[in-house]
């Protein structure tokens, strides 16, 4: 049976909180992407239950409903329909989403902002290395060849100019010139600056002599803080002198002086210091990992799932990148994050095998698949996390497959990649492979063990709006259309309109409505001309008529209280389509008539205008 569209978004519209919750609404290929106002609004347990909706988690301040393919998009335009929302992009929902959160999360969320976009390059670079290395071993006559010259040429550029690709992603995130930053980063990695890999006690950099400071000629080969916050500097110094430099000189004054400016505080400030505090995290993350006996891989192996649900996970990657920069060359941080990920999977295995709900079972089968290439979320979100029981298994897997990968001395020659594609950048693929049979299959008997499928239980859903027929009845005629009676009810002359302004007709003529129901549709095709900030009103435009509907007498005092408005300015309506939601019981409780004005606002400049119901 096919889905219907408008059903479906109508009770995802009911068990948010209506349309007045809804920030920012858009969807990708399979999901539809909320911003909510208020999250105690939301019924949660109703939403994953509605005919259409697969599965439902929050991440990074957005609720998101996995619909499916081709689906998404047609629930995804009934539900702008019936919420009266606006449509956004992905790009508009993240800023709406990260507008909501706290000030250390979003310091801690921008580390994974910047690297994100770059992990193609990395992931491709990491791999091609890990097979570059491989193949020198297996056939020691392809090192001394020229296409493992050539080869690793290619797989080393992305980490050799690493803090170039930062610098552009960084500019990116923080509003800055592109090719500004791509400026900073090509500086910080000069050619005329020493490698830093290779200073050493006995091999120095020189130092130019600028009378008050000495900058130390170093580059800043395999680091990233140091490049990020340059960036950040630089992007703030560009638009402040954006506002101040006046627009003839600006195109010559700005970049200028924002280079000059971002170069001294770069190299006298912010390299030596972040530098040399990157170097520390390094350092204290390998020993983390490498001296406590694998404890402290065992606690990160724990921790690493929780950064994930909180979208945090992307900070890693600056252990990693310096990993890979530094003396040891080998990712070491990857087989715990592989660990995490792969017990998530093996959690999510065990729910999909043991549940009997088809829902269920539907939506774990594939998460868990999909967490076994690295991609966790569909899983973490979309069933562990969900019931609990089976992320704490997951856990308890990686926590225990991590101290393995500890022990066993694992790494890898790239990041972003886990689970099975890390296969192809691990320096043991033996025993990387008994790491992730260990992780998995200590979560999937966890799993198994302490989680049991609740029995189905009635969940009272909150009533999707009622339907409304459309009218038929006109209140309104002339020779340029006719006006449908746009809520039902008792049909009344305008002058008994209990306002002076009203049934003066100084605003028009036309009819009042003693409601019976609490719902306004549009009473003809045409064009919301404005909506009331206080929602209780809306103008509407066709065929030279103009339409005032007004819903009761001095509401605009109740500051939109009892009301929610459908429709934005500018929008195009189809007669019977709903333009307002009010409650009756709120107007008369704070003291006002509810009596519905319908007034034609130029019906002086028409001809043949008729009133009453007919």
């Amino acid at each position: 049976m096919a889905l219907d569209y408008r059903k479906c978004a109508e009770q995802i519209a009911a068990n948010i909180g209506g349309g007045s919750n809804v920030i920012s609404a858009a969807h990708c290929a399979t999901r539809l992407r909320l911003v909510i106002a208020d999250n105690s609004k939301v019924n949660k347990e109703v939403l994953e239950n509605i005919d259409g909706v697969k599965g439902m988690f929050e991440s990074n301040g957005q609720l998101q409903l996995i619909i499916g393919t081709g689906t998404v998009n047609k629930v995804y335009d009934e539900f702008l329909s019936v919420t009266g929302a606006s449509a956004a992009t992905k790009a508009d929902v993240k800023a709406a989403a990260a507008s909501k959160m706290p000030l250390w999360k979003k310091i801690l969320k921008t580390p994974g902002d910047v690297f994100v976009p770059i992990l193609p390059a990395i992931v491709a670079s990491g791999l091609m290395m890990g097979l570059v290395e491989a193949l020198a071993k297996a056939i020691p006559s392809f090192a001394e060849s020229g296409w493992f010259g050539f080869l690793d040429l290619v797989a080393n550029t992305a980490f050799a100019l690493l803090p170039i690709l930062v610098a552009v992603s960084a500019a990116r995130v923080f509003g800055g010139n592109l090719f500004l930053g791509g400026v900073i980063g090509m500086m910080m990695v000069h050619p005329g600056l020493m490698n830093a890999w290779t200073v050493t006690p006995t091999n120095q950099p020189a130092v130019w002599d600028l009378g008050i400071f000495k900058i130390s000629q170093v580059g800043y080969q395999g680091h990233v803080i140091p490049v990020i916050l340059a960036v950040l500097l630089m992007s703030t110094v560009e638009k402040w002198l954006h506002k101040k430099v006046p627009e003839m000189i600006d195109l010559f004054v700005t970049p200028l002086v924002t280079v000059l400016v971002t170069a001294f505080a770069t190299f006298v400030v912010i390299g030596p210091i972040f530098s040399v505090l990157e170097n520390w995290v390094l350092t204290g993350a390998e020993w983390l990992v490498t001296s406590t006996g694998g404890i402290g891989a065992l606690i990160m192996g724990a921790i690493y799932p929780w950064t994930v649900v909180m979208g945090l996970h992307h900070m890693y990657n600056v252990i990693e990148a310096g990993m890979l920069s530094g003396a040891l060359g080998l990712n070491i941080w990857m087989p715990i994050a592989s660990a995490a990920n792969f017990a998530q999977f093996g959690a999510c295995l065990a729910v999909a095998l043991k549940c009997r709900n088809k829902k269920l079972k539907s939506v774990a089968l594939p998460s868990s698949l999909s967490a076994s290439l690295g991609i966790t979320e569909p899983a973490i979100f979309g069933v562990n996390f969900r019931f609990m029981k089976p992320f704490i298994a997951g856990v308890i897997g990686g926590a225990v497959g991590a101290l393995f990968g500890s022990l066993t001395h694992l790494g890898a020659t790239t990041y972003g990649v886990t689970g099975i594609p890390g296969l192809l950048a691990i320096n043991n693929i033996p025993i990387y492979c008994i790491e992730l049979v260990i992780s998995a299959g200590v979560a999937f008997f966890v799993t198994t063990v302490i989680w049991k499928e609740d029995a189905p239980k009635p969940v009272a859903a909150a009533p999707a709006p009622a339907q409304v027929a459309p009218p038929t009845v006109s209140v309104i005629r002339c020779a340029n259309g006719t006006v449908l009676q746009p809520v039902e009810g008792n049909v009344i002359p305008y002058d008994q309109i209990p306002d002076d302004t009203f049934a003066s007709g100084v605003l028009g003529q036309g009819v009042g409505i003693e409601p019976t129901n609490e719902v306004v549709v549009a009473p003809f095709d045409g064009e919301i001309s404005s909506v009331a900030d206080s929602k209780h009103a809306v103008g509407l435009s066709a065929n030279d008529m103009e339409l005032l509907i007004h819903v009761g007498v001095d509401t605009v005092a109740m500051n939109g209280d009892g009301f929610e408005c459908l429709v934005a300015e500018g929008d195009q309506v189809k007669a019977g389509q709903p333009l307002i939601r009010f409650s009756r019981e709120k107007i008369k409780a704070a003291g006002y008539s509810d009596t519905v004005a319908v007034l034609l606002t130029n019906s002086d400049d028409l001809d043949g205008v008729e009133f009453g119901a007919k």
